[in-house]
């Protein structure tokens, strides 16, 4: 049994995320079209892992999926099938194979996302589904103060939908908000995300920037007695995965 590890970059818009399971249950995911073209190749019923588990509209630059198989084709041909029957909004960027061990959700250390913000004069008509644009500019090193308060170990429940009974204690890494003038980019690296973890960071930090809040409310935030809540979730059309880590 060969095990085969995928790199993949997708335009998440027109998707109901990576995967969507339970009563929300949908067929319209990345790893279903990717699933359905694997399965058609090998005549194998495959399972996917993947290294993270990107939301509705969230695209990806460097998603990482794992899956098990017996088919002889080698890796240069498995690529070119997969690319020439997915969809043109999802592509195979790079392919390895593996050790049988390997496990693309299991063995992931860290996982980098990074949001794109717009703060040109006029929004781009043909960057607009994946760019999230901010008619003010935001405050950069007021956003930077309020990351500095979200790095290192914290329980991010109230930064998350998580509805599951499961740990909510996250590490995050680092936070860093860059600025080129027309464009913000800010990367979040962290060891693992619950689920809207990242947008409702990013809504907060954003919110902090245009001053609808002060960056004090992140302590108040992570204050199990305090009632105040994170920022609604950043548009996703912004957010991008970009790396998952491995050793």
């Amino acid at each position: 049994m060969r095990n085969i590890k995928l790199t993949i970059e997708y335009d998440g818009s027109r998707y109901q995320g990576w995967q969507r399971l339970g009563k929300d249950e949908s067929t319209n995911t990345i790893a279903n079209k990717i699933t359905e073209v694997i399965k058609k190749m090998t005549n194998e019923d495959i399972e996917l892992f993947c290294g993270s588990r990107t939301e509705v509209g969230v695209h990806a630059y460097g998603q990482v999926a794992s899956f098990k198989t017996t088919t002889d084709m080698t890796l240069i041909e498995i690529q070119h099938y997969l690319n020439r029957y997915l969809p043109m909004d999802i592509a195979i960027t790079d392919i390895e194979e593996k050790p049988e061990r390997f496990h693309a959700s299991l063995n992931a250390t860290s996982k980098i996302y990074m949001y794109r913000i717009s703060v040109s004069e006029v929004p781009s008509v043909f960057e607009r589904k994946y760019v999230y644009h901010s008619f003010k500019r935001p405050d950069v090193d007021l956003m930077k103060q309020a990351a500095i308060l979200l790095v290192g170990k914290h329980d991010f429940k109230k930064f998350s939908t998580v509805k599951k009974n499961k740990s909510t204690v996250k590490e995050i890494y680092d936070i860093d908000v860059y600025d080129d003038g027309e464009e913000l980019q800010i990367t979040l690296h962290g060891n693992d995300f619950l689920h809207n973890m990242a947008r409702m960071i990013l809504g907060t930090l954003l919110d902090i920037g245009v001053g609808n809040r002060k960056k004090e409310d992140i302590e108040l935030i992570f204050d199990s007695n305090s009632d105040v809540a994170a920022s609604a979730p950043a548009d996703p059309k912004g957010l991008y995965l970009q790396e998952v880590l491995y050793q």
